[in-house]
């Protein structure tokens, strides 16, 4: 068993790894910039180590500074949480380089998912299904053309290397495409250094349903029902609920079925997410992440298992600690991400917290490294707290997410609260009668937040 893991983030992710730790007896060792030295992250660690300056780039993102923050600990594992290096290949291979353990899938798995296309061919091979397209990349306009005939207007034009909503354009008929083709590329180029594009169908309603799996690196894997993350903002999910409130149990053990088997036939170790469009009773790959999900405690809620500790155990090289029908879902559950963001707009809000009082309550879980006092630093990602509610069903747990609300107190920088109580109050959200267009044409309607 690890003596001492080091988490290679920053915020409620590293809070959740650390807690988990603390549960198994495991020191934990915090990484933090200058900008993070009074973070709640770095208070509630074992051990902490500052491996640079506020960017980014020169601290949560240098790997020699993080690999040399575990020498100096003595740490013998690192947990990447979500974003900076949890999908970087060449980090993963660095880390066993130097007799460590990545808690994560191999690095051989994170480039075959990194790369869209090469992800789409594997899990098309693996009878997963995808959404008509390209089959590779997209090398020229005159190419894009004949593609974008072949299956039909609309199509939407993606980066292959793409993320976030990046250098991902739509052409809604054979006028819009050279437009659209030229500016993905560019935005490709900008974003991600790389300009190859592909091509695939646009549907014009569809949900976005995603699949968690788990697998234990040694042909044996699970699947842990799906999340619905259709209520998206510029491709950014902002609400999470599961079960989803369209797929009923029998489509879900089918595509469940499909994901685990997927995933267990590649040796897949550890979490990761199978993605999907679902329109019209079908799903349609779109990508997997190869990471713990921002929203991965609604499926810890309605299933009752702690996925942190999953990781750690199967990166230890232990079995899995539940097979599939030990997975008994239990309930419904919601998570809000709260962002420091000031509305309409959305515009970045960092400063300092004032007040700031946790709901509670019976199926309440509120994920956040907030205090009062504690200054928001400009330099990294507006996420400040997730709000989870489970309840008996889904009814329950969005009257739960209602007073919930009502009790989170965040004074000193504005936050996208009022969006969700504002969203409550719509007949398609209590209905679940929503899909991934229909946040923003909510918003382009101007509600009062």
């Amino acid at each position: 068993m690890f003596d001492k893991i080091l988490i290679a983030n920053r915020g409620e992710i590293a809070l959740r790894v650390i807690r988990a730790c603390r549960e198994m007896g495991i020191h934990s060792v915090a990484v933090h910039s200058t900008a993070d030295a009074d973070a709640m992250h770095v208070r509630m660690a074992d051990e902490s180590v500052c491996i640079g300056p506020p960017p980014g780039t020169e601290s949560y993102l240098s790997i020699p500074s993080i690999i040399s923050a575990c020498e100096i600990t003595g740490a013998q594992a690192i947990h990447p949480g979500y974003g900076f290096l949890s999908e970087n290949a060449r980090f993963v291979q660095i880390v066993e380089d130097h007799g460590l353990t990545f808690i994560g899938p191999s690095a051989e798995h994170i480039r075959m998912m990194g790369d869209k296309i090469t992800a789409k061919e594997t899990m098309k091979a693996l009878g997963v299904p995808c959404v008509p397209g390209s089959d590779g990349g997209v090398p020229d306009l005159e190419t894009a053309k004949t593609v974008a005939a072949e299956i039909g207007y609309p199509v939407i034009i993606k980066a292959t290397a793409g993320g976030g909503g990046r250098g991902m354009k739509l052409a809604k008929t054979a006028e819009d495409l050279e437009q659209a083709f030229q500016t993905a590329r560019a935005e490709a180029k900008s974003a991600f250094g790389n300009d190859e594009v592909y091509i695939e169908k646009y549907l014009g309603r569809p949900r976005h349903i995603e699949i968690q799996v788990f697998g234990d690196g040694k042909g044996n894997a699970v699947h842990l029902g799906e999340r619905d993350c259709s209520l998206q903002r510029r491709h950014q999910k902002v609400l999470e609920e599961a079960p989803g409130p369209v797929i009923d149990p029998e489509t879900r053990a089918r595509i469940g079925k499909v994901c685990a088997d997927a995933v267990a036939r590649i040796g897949y170790s550890g979490a990761g997410t199978i993605e999907f469009l679902f329109e019209d009773g079908e799903f349609y790959f779109i990508e997997m992440n190869t990471r713990l999900q921002v929203e991965h405690p609604v499926t810890e809620a309605i299933f009752g298992v702690d996925l942190v500790r999953e990781q750690i155990r199967v990166a230890e090289g232990l079995p899995l600690s539940f097979g599939q029908d030990d997975l008994q879902l239990n309930g419904h559950a919601v998570e809000v991400r709260i962002n420091a963001e000031r509305l309409p707009n959305f515009a970045p809000c960092p400063g300092k917290i004032t007040a700031y009082h946790a709901p509670g309550g019976l199926g309440v879980r509120m994920d956040s490294a907030l205090y009062d006092g504690y200054s928001i630093p400009p330099y990294y990602d507006s996420l400040i707290g997730k709000l989870i509610v489970h309840g008996r069903d889904r009814t329950e747990a969005l009257a739960r997410l209602d007073r919930a609300l009502g009790e989170l107190i965040v004074d000193g920088v504005e936050t996208t609260a009022p969006l969700f109580r504002a969203l409550l109050m719509e007949p398609d959200i209590q209905r679940g009668a929503y899909n991934i267009h229909w946040l923003e044409r909510w918003l382009e309607s101007g509600p009062e937040l």
